[in-house]
């Protein structure tokens, strides 16, 4: 007998959750992929940007090509469950966000498609490689990927525990910030802990820095806006009773406009710059892009809704959710196409789908699998009518 969807499902998901392999380093993930969607009847094309791979679906004498997009990438977390029958066999490896589920999801779209065909035109199914890296949406588009596959517009979504399981919430515009990484090295000059004024003690200057960055928010951002500036490592060369020469600061920024962004990273650099200048040390300050912000297209917000109506009811969809300051590298896709990223209830319970995300014991919820193939099959049909 046939395998139900819920049990097919289950199965890729497992299977695809015991093997986690981190960015650019998909390789058995895509492998074990395309394996499942060259048996659905896919047409299947590997090895763009790396590990990433396009499965195309075309039904009909429809012209309109849609693009259905899943992340693979795992995370470089030491899974801690060990009573989980599918947990990670691959050490300091997991599945901590969920990309194990995301592509289930859409490979039970394909099996859908494929077995309905009750739509006309194109579906790529777009799995994707390093999403966590903020590496990989721009690794598959150098490889030419809207060039040799192009879409008229492109769908993806991400669980989010907290939620209720199988609701979904979006919003057009911006729903997801851009990320910044910053440096900051201080070169100061160490002495021995009973001596300081034979020095020049880098980490006071780095506390001066980490609380006048902590000042742009609050003094430079039109408090209509919405920005966060976190400084999450301090590392020092020194040790109990040395003062340390060097001092790097490292964190991220968090933003939704280019603007904000510009304006954040001067100011930082004036700040850094100046605190250092004014001690008479050397100062270091690099600001990298690694994600864009995620900026939905109305169009397509509202065949996404219309779709997650069908799949769920309307009482389970938020048209409208309050951005949030996460980013995901789904947002370089929509500056080049337009489409819509939606979010998947995966439960509160923290036995069922709460557990955060990024958290050593998370586990994608099974129970949201068949409601999200069903969602991104119907996002399909409904886009490809638009």
């Amino acid at each position: 007998m046939e395998t139900s969807l819920q049990e097919q499902l289950k199965s890729w998901r497992h299977q695809l959750h015991r093997n986690p392999e981190t960015g650019f380093e998909e390789v058995q993930t895509s492998d074990y992929v395309a394996m499942a969607l060259k048996a659905l009847g896919l047409d299947v094309h590997r090895n763009i940007g790396g590990t990433g791979l396009v499965a195309n679906l075309t039904v009909g004498n429809g012209k309109r090509a849609i693009g259905i997009r899943a992340d693979m990438d795992a995370l470089n977390i030491a899974e801690n469950a060990p009573m989980r029958p599918h947990a990670s066999s691959n050490a300091g490896k997991m599945h901590a966000c969920g990309h194990d589920g995301h592509m289930a999801m859409v490979l039970g779209a394909a099996r859908l498609l494929a077995e309905k065909r009750d739509f006309s035109g194109t579906v790529r199914f777009i799995f994707q490689p390093a999403e966590e890296h903020g590496r990989g949406a721009k690794a598959m588009m150098a490889d030419g990927l809207f060039n040799r596959f192009p879409v008229d517009a492109i769908f993806g979504a991400h669980n989010m525990p907290g939620m209720p399981a199988g609701s979904f919430s979006t919003r057009a515009g911006g729903i997801m910030a851009s990320e910044d990484n910053f440096v900051i090295r201080i070169k100061g000059r160490g002495t021995h802990a009973a001596r300081p004024h034979m020095g020049i003690d880098p980490i006071v200057i780095a506390s001066q820095i980490v609380l006048g960055l902590q000042t742009i928010i609050s003094r430079s951002l039109d408090p209509s806006q919405s920005a966060v500036i976190s400084c999450t490592e301090i590392i020092t060369d020194g040790i109990r009773n040395v003062i340390p020469s060097n001092v790097t600061i490292k964190g991220d920024t968090r933003s939704y406009s280019p603007d904000i962004q510009k304006m954040l990273e001067t100011r930082m650099r004036e700040i850094s710059e100046g605190v250092c200048r004014m001690h008479g040390v050397e100062c270091e300050f690099e600001y990298t892009h690694e994600f864009v912000p995620t900026v939905n297209t109305p169009q397509y917000v509202d065949v996404a809704v219309a779709a997650a109506r069908n799949v769920a009811g309307g009482h389970n969809v938020d048209a409208n959710v309050q951005p949030m300051m996460i980013s995901e590298d789904f947002g370089a896709f929509l500056e080049v196409v337009p489409g819509n990223f939606i979010f998947i209830g995966n439960g509160t319970a923290s036995d069922k789908g709460g557990v955060p995300l990024h958290n050593a014991t998370y586990d994608f919820n099974d129970d949201i699998l068949p409601v999200g193939a069903r969602y991104f099959a119907e996002v399909a049909r409904l886009a490809l009518q638009a």
